[in-house]
């Protein structure tokens, strides 16, 4: 066992989905973070482990904060990775949430311990929620890009396979971990207008919730995010009404975007009956419990 692990409990679980999101770069918007931050306030998640922050975080790049408690003591707030649990009622899996900040070092012992961490749950699947700036409107449906750790989930969940070579953060590092420890993996990725990069994206943060529903079979209420959403896209759209530059660039941008759904529209797939069928059962479990 991975020794950075601090344990709070280990609850019984039932074939539950890791769910992670890490603040930094791979968090545009804010949407990845609020979208697990949404989760967790949804189905009352409680802690369950963390990771001792001392051997993974460089506290010049990540620095602690000082909060005074009661206006009084001066309280040190160090970066943190925690793991908090969720049972969901009508889904045949529960929860396990992790959040922190991207770490800076040692990202191998990391993704060991959240591997670790997962394998002490009994996790089935691990889902990673992202978020990174393009060039696409805030006044369009925000693009979300799934990537899966094996060729045949790539397939059943409909996914494009990725030719991407590059650089990556501790999201890649994680999955790759998954998948040597044989424990399948996926991650969603919402696009963020760069032009609000500085602006918390509830839009975004909605749209994953939307995705991560389906991939794990889990019906979120999500009115309160819905009305986020609708009130970030009448500000953002009367912020840039209020500047030609602004507003010119952002039509561009939103023909681009047009003119691509209009190629593509023909050669989207339906989904299949069963799809429909499974996911209105899923629906049907969950917003009636007690009736089953």
């Amino acid at each position: 066992m991975v020794s950075a692990i601090d344990w709070t409990a280990r609850p019984q679980l039932r074939d539950p989905v890791l769910v992670c999101a890490f603040s930094g770069w791979n968090d545009a918007g804010e949407a990845a973070s609020a979208a697990l931050t949404f989760l967790q306030q949804s189905f009352e998640a409680e802690p369950v482990a963390s990771i001792d922050c001392e051997d993974f975080f460089d506290f010049t790049e990540t620095r602690p904060t000082i909060s005074l408690d009661e206006g009084v003591t001066r309280v040190i707030e160090w970066p943190e990775t925690t793991f908090q649990a969720a049972g969901v009622p009508g889904s045949a899996h529960d929860l396990v949430l992790l959040q922190g900040a991207e770490p800076q070092l040692r990202w191998r012992s990391y993704s060991a311990a959240v591997v670790e961490v997962a394998r002490e749950l009994g996790v089935k699947m691990v889902i990673s929620l992202g978020a990174l700036l393009a060039d696409v409107p805030h006044s369009r449906a925000v693009s979300i890009t799934g990537l899966a750790s094996e060729d045949g989930l790539v397939d059943k969940l409909g996914f494009e396979h990725s030719s991407y070579e590059g650089p990556t953060g501790i999201v890649g590092v994680i999955h790759d971990a998954c998948g040597q420890a044989g424990m399948p993996s996926a991650s969603l990725w919402a696009s963020v207008p760069h032009y609000v990069a500085a602006a918390p994206n509830p839009k975004a943060a909605l749209a994953l919730i939307r995705r991560f529903e389906g991939l794990a079979g889990v019906v979120v209420e999500a009115s309160e995010l819905e009305d986020a959403a609708e009130q970030y896209e009448r500000q953002v759209t009367a912020a840039v009404a209020s500047d030609p530059d602004v507003k010119a660039f952002v039509e561009k941008l939103e023909e681009s975007m047009d003119a691509a759904d209009d190629e593509t529209q023909f050669t989207r797939e339906i989904p299949s009956g069963d799809a429909i069928a499974r996911d209105f059962q899923n629906f049907l479990r969950q917003a009636k419990p007690d009736e089953e």
